[in-house]
């Protein structure tokens, strides 16, 4: 790292440090200073180092937990459910997507991983039932793959929420970056739904990418997207999602390699020229990372949940 680099670094640092403290920030120092020096960079083993001790191991006190279940007929067309084991039905459902760049991830990262079991139990203990899916990968399963998976995921939970204590019209599609690209592809390209007009009470979207046309793509979305520019504007969401008059709320995170953050500004700027349903509820998160916001849900550091809780209360 060079001296000018460097200081950035340390500046950037004692900002978020001190927005911080003023803010009465959830997040330590301590931890606010490991993220810093991560930098802007998708890392999940150095940030999962980091929260892994402060979330919760099998098992799951007072959640009941099926994996496994089957909700297409590809491979990876599994699904997880966690419902509480007694709290009152109907409750609303939130379905999570997971990410990791078009070519990998799953629904738990490792088989002893508290990630992303962990938005699982939040949403099990906050009033939820929660439903956690993998899907297809590219370059084997390129563009539709991963839209449809989530089209037959939905389809699914519409069926079966009632029997799991859910309520199936209030059902809310969440996605963390690749995981938030085909939560938005679902929303915006309504071709691919199973369930009429939807199926969604409101979609949740954590750094994603919108517009496909607005910066170069890399190997790992060209995998599935594709390697023709002229497919990309067809293939992108934010036209649909401009288009589209579902709740929408949309985050992304302060250290976010700065793609992520452009695509944000992007989609929040277009989400305010709906004409019936106005601007999208958009939340930049102050100190986190790419993977630090969703993997301290269910830690005390609530504000990525908080925004989650209200959203799906007012549906707005």
């Amino acid at each position: 790292m060079t001296l000018t680099r460097r200081a950035l670094t340390i500046l950037a640092a004692m900002l978020a440090l001190s927005s911080a403290h003023a803010q009465q920030s959830p997040m330590s120092d301590d931890i606010a200073w490991k993220l810093v020096e991560i930098g802007r960079v998708i890392d999940p083993p150095k940030t999962a180092a980091i929260y892994a001790p402060l979330q919760a191991r099998e098992p799951y006190a007072g959640v009941k937990v099926q994996r496994d279940v089957r909700y297409g007929t590809a491979e990876r067309n599994l699904l997880d459910v966690f419902t509480p084991d007694s709290a009152a039905a109907p409750r609303p459902v939130l379905i999570f997507v997971h990410g990791g760049a078009f070519i990998g991830g799953n629904k738990r990262t490792t088989p002893d991983s508290p990630f992303y079991d962990n938005i699982m139990l939040w949403a099990a203990r906050s009033g939820f039932v929660g439903v956690n899916i993998t899907y297809r990968l590219a370059p084997k399963f390129p563009w539709p793959a991963g839209v449809e998976d989530v089209a037959s995921a939905v389809q699914w939970v519409a069926a079966h929420a009632a029997e799991n204590g859910g309520d199936p019209a209030r059902i809310f599609l969440m996605g963390h970056s690749a995981g938030a690209v085909h939560v938005a592809s679902y929303v915006s390209h309504p071709e691919f739904h199973k369930v009429g007009g939807g199926g969604l009470a409101g979609a949740i979207m954590a750094s994603g990418v919108y517009d496909l046309t607005a910066t170069p793509l890399g190997d790992q979305e060209m995998a599935y997207f594709g390697t023709d520019p002229s497919r990309f504007k067809e293939r992108s969401s934010l036209a649909g999602l401009q288009a589209s008059t579902l709740p929408l709320l949309i985050a992304s995170a302060e250290l976010d390699p700065p793609r992520f953050v452009e695509q944000f500004d992007l989609l929040k700027q277009a989400a305010c020229k709906r004409p019936t349903t106005g601007c999208a509820r958009a939340v930049m998160l102050p100190q986190h990372s790419h993977m630090s916001e969703v993997y301290a849900i269910n830690s005390d550091d609530d504000r990525l949940t908080r925004e989650i809780a209200e959203f799906v209360q007012t549906g707005k």
